[in-house]
């Protein structure tokens, strides 16, 4: 019994010690010194509404659009006055996409790892994952609200330490929207957006992204900043878009429900959805 007994503690430190090996060889220690501290919980500055934040909601945002998609965006501008939802497709709670999720509807936290850095948003799940490890950009990706991201951490003024995080973001699909004014992007989905993210030199805790968004919906590059203020004991909520939510889309078509349950339009004299497949009684 005793030699069974020893012969099995054997075995079992030889897995251990196997498996202490493996994790060893693969394992890389991150030395946080070298990186920027962005712990705690970041929220914009000045709102989440627009998306160039410091202009005015809409058209005064300036967006360089072309003829065609500023026509676009003047017709959801109408809609939205008559109580539609123009191009603002998330009402439906579908994901912001990229840029729009770094309008920051709720808050956000960022976490670095080895190979890759992680920005989590509060709202619709929308979870980012930029790789930092030298890859190239995959081939046949199904592509995501939140697009494919590859970053590269920036030594900016030469004190060993990283001051910005570099990111291009690429693959992305739609429907999608600058804010919910519905400046749109366009339907090819062939979005291209880097980003510059680095902490204010006088503030350690305002937080900046500098985002260009290259677009063939735009007539040049678009560049904003946006800014962010850190909460450094945050208390995290849960955003369930879903819940309560009381927009119902048929076909083209954007309706509402009432506080009673039953579809109601949402604009002035609209028509009723097309009921050929359900039986209706006749009169």
């Amino acid at each position: 019994m005793t030699y069974r007994i020893w012969t099995y503690r054997i075995w079992l430190i030889a897995i251990a010690w196997t498996a202490l090996s493996l994790s060893s060889g693969s394992a890389e220690i991150l030395d946080y010194g070298k990186y920027p501290n962005l712990k705690g919980q970041w929220l914009p500055i000045g709102g989440p509404g627009r998306f160039d934040i410091s202009k005015a909601w809409g058209p005064e945002q300036e967006a360089p659009l072309t003829p065609e998609y500023q026509a676009i965006f003047e017709a959801n501008l109408k809609d939205q006055a008559a109580g539609g939802q123009g191009t603002d497709p998330t009402y439906t709670c579908i994901p912001d996409g990229m840029p729009r999720a770094m309008n920051v509807i709720f808050p956000m936290e960022i976490v670095i790892q080895p190979h890759v850095t992680h920005i989590m948003i509060e709202y619709l799940s929308m979870l980012r994952r930029i790789y930092t490890d030298g890859r190239s950009w995959p081939e046949n990706l199904e592509p995501s609200f939140m697009g494919y991201s590859i970053g590269q951490w920036r030594d900016e003024d030469g004190d060993g330490r990283y001051d910005a995080l570099a990111i291009e973001t690429r693959n992305l699909k739609g429907p999608r929207s600058f804010d919910a004014s519905g400046i749109p992007l366009h339907e090819d989905n062939q979005t291209v957006v880097k980003e510059r993210i680095y902490l204010d030199k006088a503030n350690p805790d305002i937080l900046h992204d500098e985002v260009t968004t290259i677009d063939h919906a735009l007539t040049r590059p678009w560049t904003v900043i946006k800014n962010y203020h850190r909460v450094r004991n945050p208390v995290w909520v849960e955003a369930i878009c879903a819940e309560g939510n009381q927009h119902v889309r048929i076909g083209a078509e954007s309706y509402m429900l009432s506080a009673d349950g039953y579809l109601m339009p949402a604009k002035k004299g609209q028509a009723p959805p097309d009921l050929r497949y359900f039986n209706q009684s006749r009169k």
